[in-house]
């Protein structure tokens, strides 16, 4: 494979690593049990549906720049590891639309919904709504399965593959880590700035950013000094990636995200925006904001007028714009630690043009 191919089709690559580990890792369980098709059809559909391949992407460039050869014997290998990390994603989204109990993901219904659906539509015993939830549980399970499967198979020698495990296994670790946080913030009702950060950067940034740029780089071969570098530069990132991204939850076109608009509100998400809504307008003494933000929070019927009174009130305290500025804060010192790096081109202009399309405004 050349230099070309890899570089300027990334994507592509690794959608045909990921198409194929697929096609191959169910075959055996489902000759000997055809009954598991539908689920594993379902994992392999969602995998392959769609998504910004972002983690792989941080990885590639990462290796890249730490050294790695395009054109050497590790390449396809590491197009395997890379790739590997979208399953750790379908995962984390799968578990993530149960526990937020979302209706649809990327325009179509979440796994948990289809399922109980199909199991009315068969009129089969009991719950489709406890059967629905049990699969995507199970499905997500496999997911996280597989995608140790899929690295560990990775065609790279042993030596190289031992220096990217730890990322691996930090990586695993924070993003549930991350995700229980987020559910025990919603339980417990923690509104501070401190606790939105603190998700964000267990949640998004360490499994998004960091984790898949320390891994890219150790499979290079990267030393302490850039790979610390590398998660500076990763934190940052990552952290204005959810930012921005909680921004989209609250003012985004349902066409571009593929979730209906303000359910983050609904789901009662402790977002940096909502915990600087409601500081900010306890700080001006607007008792009827803080009203309309906190009526909102986990608000399952919230209307869309009720959406549009939240956004105009995170707009007029100013909490858009501070969220603006921390995202524009976040990117600068990102890029300044992309510049310390001394990363091997393309990676610096590649790195450069993933952050912008992770933090550029879009409502």
């Amino acid at each position: 494979m050349s230099e070309l191919g890899y570089d300027a089709d990334l994507p592509a690559h690794v959608e045909r690593a990921l198409g194929a580990f697929l096609g191959r890792a169910g075959e055996e369980i489902c000759r000997t049990e055809p009954s598991v098709h539908t689920g594993i059809d379902a994992l392999s559909e969602f995998v392959l549906g769609g998504g910004k391949r972002l983690r792989p992407t941080f990885a590639w460039w990462a290796w890249r720049g730490a050294g790695g050869d395009p054109a050497g014997a590790d390449a396809e290998g590491v197009v395997q590891a890379a790739a590997s990390l979208e399953l750790i994603q379908a995962c984390a989204l799968i578990h993530d639309d149960l526990i937020d109990s979302s209706d649809s993901r990327r325009g179509s219904p979440t796994v948990h919904i289809a399922f109980a659906k199909h199991h009315a539509d068969n009129g089969w015993l009991g719950s489709p709504a406890t059967f629905g939830l049990a699969a995507a549980v199970l499905i997500g399970d496999l997911a996280l399965a597989w995608a140790d499967d899929m690295f560990a198979d990775a065609p790279l020698p042993p030596a190289t593959m031992a220096r990217a495990r730890p990322a691996w296994r930090a990586m695993r670790t924070e993003v549930l880590a991350g995700q229980y946080l987020d559910m025990r913030t919603q339980a417990t009702g923690d509104t501070s700035v401190e606790a939105a950060l603190r998700i964000d950067m267990l949640k998004t940034a360490a499994y998004t950013v960091q984790r898949p740029l320390h891994l890219g780089a150790s499979l290079a071969g990267a030393d302490d000094e850039l790979i610390g570098t590398l998660l500076q530069f990763g934190g940052d990132v990552g952290v204005a990636f959810q930012l921005r991204d909680d921004l989209l939850g609250v003012f985004g076109d349902p066409s571009v995200t593929g979730k209906p608009a303000g359910d983050d509100l609904r789901e009662g998400k402790r977002t940096l925006l909502v915990a600087l809504g409601l500081e900010r307008a306890a700080q001006q003494g607007r008792t009827g904001a803080v009203t309309v933000i906190t009526d909102a929070i986990g608000n399952a019927d919230l209307a869309d007028t009720d959406v549009d009174n939240v956004r105009q009130t995170l707009v007029e305290v100013g909490a858009v714009d501070a969220v603006e500025q921390r995202i524009d804060e976040l990117t600068g010192t990102a890029m300044a630690a992309l510049d310390r790096a001394h990363l091997a081109g393309p990676a610096p202009a590649e790195l450069t043009e993933l952050v912008v399309k992770a933090t550029k405004r879009a409502y």
